[in-house]
């Protein structure tokens, strides 16, 4: 099964975004502050759904922490956001690609299986 780590601090975008992945059949891991996303280990997620604001920390500064890492760095990561600036930041990061908020939950599961090909939509 295809795990998906989200994290955003917002409760009411987590708890639907969540319910949307599995519905469609993934396995999501919820996250609210990038604390738990740092320390990542064992069975880890075939995508990270990644919110540019998370409290105590940035999600810029997250993805570019995972991205050193070498048991993380080959997981692809979404960044979503509603800064304008999501592009450039999300180039700054690393990062395979962004969604900007609000989001279409079509366009989510499409960019997500654009990085999960063995699974069917």
């Amino acid at each position: 099964m295809v795990r998906i780590l989200v994290a955003d601090d917002d409760q009411a975008i987590l708890d639907s975004t969540q319910l949307l992945l599995e519905y469609e059949g993934y396995e999501v891991i919820a996250a609210y502050d990038g604390e738990t996303i740092r320390k990542i280990e064992g069975n880890l997620p075939d995508v990270i759904l990644l919110d540019i604001w998370l409290s105590g920390t940035d999600g810029v500064e997250i993805a570019r922490f995972l991205k050193a890492q070498e048991h993380t760095r080959h997981i692809p990561i979404i960044l979503f956001s509603a800064n304008r600036n999501i592009e450039s930041l999300a180039r700054e990061a690393g990062v395979e690609d962004t969604l900007t908020k609000p989001f279409d939950m079509e366009t989510l599961l499409q960019k997500i299986q654009k990085y999960t090909p063995h699974h069917p939509l």
